[in-house]
């Protein structure tokens, strides 16, 4: 009677982990695509409209869209201001305090850019408003992602971490996918109508998004994890303790985001405008991005898995040496113009490379990391390397397109970012797991 009454207990007990940790899944995955539609938005944009409507291109068409992704750079480089400020909030007074924080500046500027007078109505002040309210867009983007994932890595054990740890990246994926549709819907409009008002319906739409949001972010319990570090956690300053005693782990992180977040944008912004120079139909560009990323919200969930089975080094390293093999091809079949070529060359960059990445990625940064520096150590990681990795790159190969008029040295700026990843995979150890279930 006795061990069946502890083995009735010990089931009940496991149900309940079970059910929380469903909820705690589920909820961050419908925060985190709350949050970065509103961020991924802005890329879109940028790389089809905001180049004509706010940024004056004289008679080159590339330079507007140019000044368009300066300002899309200019976001990323508030990301590590964000990660510090949030990740202190949330290693020091609650994850859940932090991600609320993040929801309600992200709405707020993206709702904002939504209302913006464009250069013809008002000059120069048209850019320097879109910029300031990029910045904002950049802070809250930097104390996002650390926090997404720590909801569900803090909550599982590490037999399965990978593989829970990835659907956070479902919102993050899920987020791009519900911008593009999105604004698939929007240029369904006459064009006249759709450059006039129709390119703000995206932006506006942002303060529903961030009531269902923050609806979802209050009803989620605080990482159990954190709870029982805060209790022994040191008074100091976060960010001033991860880099006096973790900075090689800051600059692995950094290392292993630069193929990830550079081919990326790559693939979702520059080629959007890529596409557009070919002249190629954008909704022809910007389905295949969208299918691609769809079949990707499985396939990256399927690598985080893998990654639990044969170690995170190993699958990081077949999304990472992939990109090598893939950026040449990418444009090959984008230059053909033909649809189903251009929907495999998303395929091959977003569904298979990027999604062995950016599926174990969760897993391996949160391993690098104490409990009570780890919500800022994610952060910094990640959002130092975004500055020049996700954040210049679409810039530097629209710099590189209006230079040559060709993709070939955009290719070759992917492979280089691709070697970095590789190197520092190369260079760096498995991180430790436990053994717990």
């Amino acid at each position: 009677m006795t061990m069946a009454y502890k083995g009735a207990a010990l089931s009940a007990a496991d149900e309940a982990k079970r059910k929380r940790t469903r909820r705690v899944v589920m909820a961050s995955v419908a925060g985190n695509a709350m949050e970065w539609y509103d961020f991924f938005i802005y890329g879109t944009a940028a790389a089809l409209v905001f180049g004509e409507l706010f940024f004056p291109k004289g008679t080159d068409p590339l330079l507007g869209t140019m000044g368009a992704f300066a300002g899309f750079a200019v976001g990323f480089l508030a990301r590590p201001l964000g990660g510090v400020v949030f990740g202190h909030i949330g290693d020091r007074y609650g994850r859940k305090l932090a991600l609320e924080w993040t929801l309600g500046l992200m709405g707020a500027a993206t709702f904002l850019i939504g209302l913006l007078p464009t250069y013809e109505q008002v000059g120069v002040w048209a850019p320097v408003a879109m910029v300031a309210l990029r910045i904002l867009q950049g802070a809250a983007a930097g104390g996002e992602w650390g926090g997404g994932v720590l909801l569900i890595s803090e909550a599982v054990g590490g037999k399965r971490r990978g593989y829970f740890s990835s659907f956070s990246q479902l919102g993050v994926a899920g987020g791009f996918v519900l911008s593009s549709a999105v604004f698939m819907l929007a240029q369904q409009l006459p064009q006249e109508a759709f450059m006039s008002w129709g390119w703000r319906l995206p932006f506006l739409l942002s303060v529903l998004i961030f009531g269902v949001g923050l609806y979802i972010r209050k009803h989620i319990p605080e990482s159990e994890e954190f709870v029982q570090a805060k209790k022994t956690a040191k008074r100091g300053m976060p960010a001033v303790e991860v880099f006096r005693r973790y900075p090689r782990q800051v600059l692995t992180a950094m290392g292993l985001r630069v193929a990830e977040n550079g081919g990326s944008y790559i693939f979702l912004a520059f080629a959007l405008a890529y596409g557009k120079f070919l002249g190629i139909p954008n909704d022809v560009m910007l389905g295949g991005v969208l299918a691609s990323m769809f079949i990707e919200l499985g396939t990256l969930v399927w690598f985080g898995h893998l990654s639990d089975r044969i170690g995170r080094r190993a699958v990081y390293l077949i999304g990472s040496a992939g990109l090598v093999l893939v950026a040449f091809p990418f444009f090959w079949l984008v230059q053909t113009k033909e649809p189903v070529w251009i929907f495999l060359a998303f395929f091959l960059g977003n569904t298979v490379c990027h999604a062995a990445m950016i599926g174990t990625q969760p897993a391996y940064f949160a391993e690098l990391f104490p409990a009570e520096v780890r919500y800022t150590g994610l952060a910094l990681g990640h959002e130092l390397a975004s500055v020049f990795a996700g954040g210049l790159s679409p810039l530097i190969a629209m710099a590189l397109l209006r230079k040559y008029e060709s993709a070939t040295p955009v290719a070759w700026f992917l492979v280089g970012m691709a070697a970095v990843t590789v190197v520092t995979l190369l260079l760096t150890r498995e991180p430790p797991r436990e053994d717990t279930e």
